[in-house]
């Protein structure tokens, strides 16, 4: 998007959630904070990003990679300053140039509600637009000062407000939109004359309303994706929040899960109609799965696999990078890696495919109509022919491929010669 640039604050260290790790790559779901809110900056259109790092800055640097330019906050003096470091990147900009502002410890703001703050500056063409909520319990939070006119005036950090303020019930969402020239006017002028002795960027605010310059606000829509996470128990709250937004569109889309509050399923993962996952069940990311399937309870399924249609995967079940065919049946307790499974495959209770040899991991190749008895182990690599048959208890060593249409028995697996009849 044209003359629209993004910065997200991820310098803090995160005091409360007693870690040696920076704040915003703690995991939510199947990423680290700053990845959620990474794609969902990008997804709204913005490629020109911005990350600004301080606390462990290699680590998230490491993480970033090239997704975004890393600058680094020398001395941790607060969201002003933080900004402030990349003020020389816009010398050269149009004097139209917008900047969103996000903190990195936001996962939850939607994708959705960055595009509306957007669509809201370019329409009023005012010098900052910000995101609010309102909230019972606005500890921690910074208030939105209003005058008797409704115009925002200024906004009050926790730590400094009054007995009044502090009975404001409209809060600081942490995601603002400012014209570039006036940002940076507004913030040479910050001082730390706070609790804190930090340079806030909600000071810019107050600046730009004594410059009598034009200030909108738009209100979320749903008060959770204001979580910042700040200690364990947000990460927790904001996890729950996440996995349920996940199972809505899981469910709109015509799957049924049994047990919302049980079943994990992961933010990339597509799940055809009719499909029931039942609960105590784990869905990785970049996972497929088919029409008309069973999935769990107490099943796992890990990133890379691909679950055809028609198929049931049942209790203590575990399948990791591997490719299930359509009417296969998995009932009980069995492991699953590195393995193609063609279809109509029957894998008995028990069975292990042994896929990691201590140094590598192996492939194993299941082809249609194979019946794999109880407490099989196929050591990898291996492959099972069509409509062959292993008996209960085998196991099949490494490279002792099973040809089609022949039964296997015992330790290490033996082919069953057929008797010839007189």
């Amino acid at each position: 998007m044209e003359n629209l640039s993004a910065v997200i604050l991820a310098a803090g260290e995160g005091i409360r959630m007693n870690s040696t790790l920076p704040k915003v790559l703690h995991k939510i779901g199947n990423q680290p904070l700053l990845g959620n809110v990474l794609d969902n900056v990008r997804a709204a259109g913005i490629s020109d990003i911005f990350i600004i790092t301080g606390y462990k800055a290699e680590f998230v640097e490491a993480y970033v990679a090239d997704r975004a330019r890393c600058v680094r906050q020398k001395e941790l003096l607060g969201t002003a300053d933080a900004v402030w470091q990349i003020k020389n990147e816009f010398i050269a900009k149009s004097s139209n140039a917008r900047l969103l502002v996000i903190n990195g410890d936001t996962p939850l703001i939607s994708v959705l509600t960055i595009k509306n703050i957007i669509e809201k500056s370019l329409q009023s063409n005012s010098a900052s637009t910000l995101l609010t909520a309102k909230i019972k319990n606005p500890f921690g939070y910074g208030r939105i000062v209003r005058n008797v006119s409704g115009n925002i005036v200024k906004i009050v950090e926790e730590n400094d407000a009054d007995v009044y303020q502090k009975a404001i019930e409209e809060i600081n969402a942490g995601l603002y939109l400012f014209k570039v020239g006036e940002l940076f006017a507004a913030i040479e002028k910050i001082r730390q004359d706070n609790q804190k002795k930090e340079y806030y960027l909600t000071d810019v605010i107050e600046k730009m309303r004594g410059k009598n310059l034009s200030i909108d606000t738009i209100e979320a829509q749903d008060v959770n994706e204001i979580i910042g996470i700040n200690s364990r128990k947000g990460l927790s709250e904001a996890y729950n929040v996440l996995k349920q937004r996940v199972i809505d569109e899981v469910v709109k889309g015509g799957v049924t899960v049994l047990d919302p509050q049980t079943t994990y399923i992961a933010e990339n993962v597509k799940i055809g109609k009719d499909t029931i996952i039942y609960p105590l069940t784990i869905i990785d990311s970049d996972v497929f799965i088919g029409e008309n399937c069973s999935i769990g309870p107490f099943c796992h399924v890990r990133s890379g696999c691909r679950i055809e249609n028609d198929v049931s995967v049942g209790n203590f079940v575990e399948i990791n990078r591997s490719h299930i065919g359509k009417f296969t049946r998995l009932k009980h307790q069995s492991y699953i890696g590195d393995t193609i499974i063609k279809g109509n495959v029957n894998i008995g209770a028990g069975t292990i495919v042994a896929n990691y040899d201590g140094k590598n991991k192996h492939k194993t190749l299941i082809d249609k109509g194979a019946f794999i008895g109880s407490g099989t182990i196929l050591v990898a690599p291996v492959k099972i022919g069509k409509e062959a048959v292993t008996g209960a208890g085998a196991v099949v060593t490494k490279n002792s491929d099973v040809p089609d249409k022949t039964v296997v028995v015992g330790v290490p697996a033996k082919e069953i010669k057929k008797k010839r009849v007189s």
